[in-house]
């Protein structure tokens, strides 16, 4: 069944940006050019991001190839499809891969035994709160948020899967 997404590259020194589209096209089956930018927060490295369309689990693949750069931020997105929950994989240098399910505006989506198992782990409020914001990646998001804001209004590529 297909789906869509988003590839958010938040920030990458100048010389992996090819290697990023690389990365990208072999996952699509296609050749990539994205539109690089500056990136605001950190002058020195570039940003991009595209709309894509594929396969499920094409998301899943694209954050795979990506995190091979340690050094880069990018976030993933798959919106849901039927019978399928949408994801969202951040990446922040030093902290790794966070990968989530998603509703299908978006929010990350814990399960029920998720929630049980948080809630038989927890002493105490503070505790539940850690864990809970943890299980959401807060982490992530925090370090990413000044990288998204600095994106706003910046071009998008559409790319489709090939196959």
């Amino acid at each position: 069944m297909p789906t869509r997404g988003v590839i958010y590259v938040h920030s990458t020194p100048l010389a992996v940006s090819s290697h990023v589209e690389w990365a990208i096209a072999r996952v699509l089956g296609a050749p990539v050019r994205l539109e690089w930018t500056v990136q605001p927060v950190e002058p020195s490295a570039r940003r991009a991001q595209c709309s894509w369309s594929g396969a499920t689990g094409t998301g899943g693949e694209l954050a795979a190839a990506l995190r091979q750069w340690p050094m880069i931020r990018f976030e993933v997105t798959e919106d849901p499809s039927p019978g399928v929950d949408g994801e969202r994989f951040m990446h922040v240098p030093g902290r790794g891969l966070f990968r989530a399910a998603t509703s299908a505006n978006g929010d990350i989506v814990l399960s029920e035994d998720r929630l049980r198992s948080l809630l038989a782990g927890a002493r105490g409020y503070e505790a539940m709160a850690h864990a809970l914001e943890k299980a959401m990646g807060a982490a992530w998001d925090v370090e990413l948020e000044p990288y998204r804001h600095a994106g706003d209004g910046a071009p998008t590529t559409l790319l489709t899967r090939v196959g």
